[in-house]
């Protein structure tokens, strides 16, 4: 995607603060406010706004989640830019920041505006397609990988229970999912096949059902499995009884079927554990079934910004640990 220079340049001055209702930012302010966007973007000395264009530039030709939408680093910018925590004595609200903004946006076809959570979004005006900013396919920044690498040390050493908790439990919060709710292994009678369940409220209004089966290893066919991974064929019942079994949604009062189950898998899942579990189930059946293994799990949770779990994050070094001779 492609914006005019004068457009690009008009968002410079805003970033660097040239522009009135935008906190001022000198060289090493800009380096920093980049920093804030996850970015690793360093100010060169040169013009700070032309500077600050050529940078946004560089994030508009990031591929688009879809299409009438902006790359989603691009969108994270703004919004940094945008918090009403920044906001100038002169503009609390920051409607006249709002409008200057909006000024270059609307001139490519796009509108900004606060949404009830008090953070920017910024919609295509002919199709009203809002830009998101959690395609998991988007280029990572440094901090991103890094902290994609400390989730996989995590889920190497997790426990199914943490997986389910510590994890999955969050990212599905944080994906629009409602009434989540784990089943927990203590009593294994009452799973019915289900780790989790969840509701999903669609545009329209409708609602529908989710359950989870989760596994915190590899999944594969294999004849026998390692004690680490899950044979698919072990599963294949949970996944009937998910798909047959009733449950109650207290808000509605009502006894109601999954409509679609996830399998969910910490590790790997084999093309062959799919197929044959594809080949277990009949076509109706067979387009209910979503699967989710690690690849998925680490995108969706990197790009989501969540914090990592706390057994994943590392701990300070004891100045006590190394062996100091007194």
């Amino acid at each position: 995607m492609k914006f005019k220079n004068r457009n690009l340049r008009e968002i410079g001055e805003m970033i660097v603060g040239d522009m009135d209702y935008f906190p001022y930012r000198s060289s090493s302010y800009i380096t920093q406010f980049f920093e804030d966007c996850d970015l690793d973007f360093v100010h060169d000395g040169s013009t700070r706004r032309v500077w600050a264009a050529e940078r946004m530039a560089e994030l508009l030709d990031e591929p688009q989640s879809m299409a009438n939408t902006l790359p989603d680093r691009f969108v994270h910018v703004l919004q940094v830019l945008m918090h009403k925590s920044d906001a100038e004595d002169n503009d609390q609200d920051r409607t006249l920041a709002l409008e200057l903004l909006n000024k270059p946006l609307s001139r490519e076809g796009f509108e900004a505006f606060y949404g009830e959570d008090d953070l920017l979004y910024i919609r295509h005006i002919g199709t009203k397609t809002v830009s998101t900013i959690t395609n998991p396919h988007r280029p990572f920044t440094p901090n991103e990988v890094k902290k994609r690498e400390q989730l996989t040390e995590y889920l190497d050493k997790c426990s199914e229970d943490e997986l389910i908790e510590e994890v999955l439990l969050p990212l599905f919060r944080q994906l629009g999912y409602h009434r989540i709710t784990a089943a927990g292994h203590k009593d294994k009678a009452l799973e019915y096949g289900k780790d989790i369940w969840m509701r999903f409220v669609l545009p329209t209004q409708h609602v529908l059902y989710f359950g989870i089966q989760a596994k915190k290893g590899k999944l594969d066919s294999a004849g026998v499995t390692k004690s680490s991974n899950a044979n698919i064929a072990e599963i294949y019942n949970q996944v009937l009884m998910m798909l047959g079994h009733e449950i109650f949604d207290p808000e509605t009062s009502k006894r109601v079927l999954v409509d679609h189950a996830f399998i969910v898998a910490g590790g790997e899942i084999t093309k062959q554990a799919r197929n044959w579990l594809g080949g277990k189930l009949d076509a109706s059946k067979r387009s209910q079934i979503l699967f989710m293994d690690r690849e998925d799990i680490l995108n969706l949770y990197t790009v989501s910004n969540l914090p990592l779990p706390e057994g994943a994050v590392p701990k300070p070094k004891d100045i006590f640990d190394d062996d100091i001779p007194f």
